[in-house]
């Protein structure tokens, strides 16, 4: 049984009023993302977890080498294992409308099925894999991983797209943030 969950006490902020570090970072933000996503707003309390986040996100997709497809199944599979309703419904929307992500694989993945494709099935397994560990995913998973075509270097990569989705699941549950209207569709429970 889980425990109720935290009552926080801070508030989003609002990027219209915000001041210092914190409209420094909004801005930021904007300019990537074009608007201020509830998640964003909530992690600019410390805007340190919001930059951070923001960093590692963008090194994730440019440099993991991973097509955005993959990158998808990867945030799905963390946000998922970590059940943070928010990021599963937003990556879900990435996934359909931006990433490529095939409609039958965003489809097994949003209701717990098995992947109609062996080599992002063999991703999104090592994944949730890394995530249940603590890192620490078995020799048959890597096995397996290696063997459907990705590079011990990749596990690297979902290293950081773990830490990255950490700051935003962990951030998420705290706040009980609102899914933005531009998810909505997406939502899940």
């Amino acid at each position: 049984m889980s425990a109720a969950p935290y009552i926080h006490q801070l508030n989003p902020i609002n990027h219209a009023s915000a001041e210092g570090p914190q409209k420094a970072i909004l801005d930021t933000a904007l300019k990537q993302v074009g608007f201020i996503p509830n998640m964003y707003a909530n992690m600019a309390n410390a805007p340190a977890v919001l930059s951070t986040y923001l960093h590692g996100y963008g090194l994730f997709r440019s440099e993991s080498g991973l097509t955005p497809t993959e990158q998808e199944v990867v945030f799905l599979a963390v946000s998922q294992t970590n059940g943070c309703t928010y990021c599963t419904a937003a990556h879900s929307m990435i996934a359909d409308k931006m990433s490529g992500v095939p409609a039958p694989v965003l489809q097994a993945i949003r209701q717990k099925q098995p992947i109609p494709d062996a080599k992002l099935a063999a991703l999104f397994a090592t994944t949730t894999e890394m995530v249940k560990s603590l890192g620490q995913p078995s020799p048959a998973t890597v096995k397996s991983f290696l063997e459907a075509g990705y590079q011990e270097r990749d596990l690297l990569y979902i290293v950081l797209a773990v830490s990255v989705k950490v700051l935003s699941n962990y951030s998420n549950h705290a706040f009980a943030t609102p899914v933005d209207e531009r998810f909505s569709a997406y939502k899940v429970d």
